[in-house]
């Protein structure tokens, strides 16, 4: 797992801007979704890999705690598989184009719809409740990337939780935008992956600081349990 140690500048500037340390903490179960970002084997395999994150195999019991309890708290489970395919070749030719033709050529042979490495990773547990999302962009919440946005506010969810791999690339993407398109977002801090520490705590730093929250797995599951126990309270 990744040391996780979150600067000071990045926790003063957090207290200066919003006075408490956790913003997102009432949360309310049942209009929050945990979205998985991209745990597929293309990130978790190293022979069909585009990026081997070997610490995004690590992480996989606390994205299934944790989404056990959104389940059983109210809310939703949504998993983002990223996505390229011969249509990428003109849609996303400024990223594609940039590659070596050995990297762009692994790439379209490993997140291609039906390729090993665009399947989820085999132990993450995915119950026929959930959504699976396409994306074609690093962002799940970008325009023209995928209808995520679309399906989370159908559905009532304002609150996202976001997991998964690469922590600084497609996840930092992810909640940057998500926050932008006015939705309360928590990065969580034990839940993503990236490929040192340093590339990790830079992009939860950055984002606790200025964009939204970032809460560990055991802390998320008291929040929302918490959230439950006060709506049969007052119901």
């Amino acid at each position: 797992m990744h040391k996780i140690e979150m600067p000071q500048w990045a926790i003063d500037r957090a207290l200066e801007r919003r006075g408490k340390p956790h913003p997102h903490e009432d949360l309310d179960p049942r209009k929050t979704a945990l979205i998985v970002v991209d745990l597929q084997n293309a990130f978790m395999i190293e022979e069909v890999a585009v990026a081997y994150v070997p610490v995004a195999v690590e992480i996989v019991p606390n994205v299934n705690r944790l989404a056990a309890v959104v389940r059983a708290t109210g809310g939703k489970v949504f998993w983002i598989k990223h996505t390229i395919d011969s249509g990428s070749l003109t849609s996303w030719s400024e990223y594609l184009g940039m590659l070596t033709p050995g990297t762009r050529e692994g790439q379209l042979k490993n997140l291609a719809p039906g390729s090993r490495g665009h399947d989820i990773y085999s132990t993450l547990e995915i119950k026929p409740v959930d959504e699976v999302v396409q994306k074609y962009r690093f962002s799940a919440f970008v325009q023209g990337a995928s209808d995520l946005p679309q399906r989370l506010r159908a559905e009532g969810y304002d609150t996202v939780l976001i997991t998964g791999t690469v922590t600084n690339v497609c996840c930092e993407s992810s909640a940057r935008d998500a926050m932008m398109l006015n939705f309360r977002t928590i990065m969580v801090s034990d839940g993503n992956a990236a490929r040192s520490d340093e590339e990790h705590m830079a992009t939860l730093a950055t984002f606790y600081a200025i964009f939204g929250d970032v809460m560990d797995t055991d802390y998320l599951i008291e929040r929302l349990q918490a959230g439950a126990g006060m709506r049969l309270a007052a119901e």
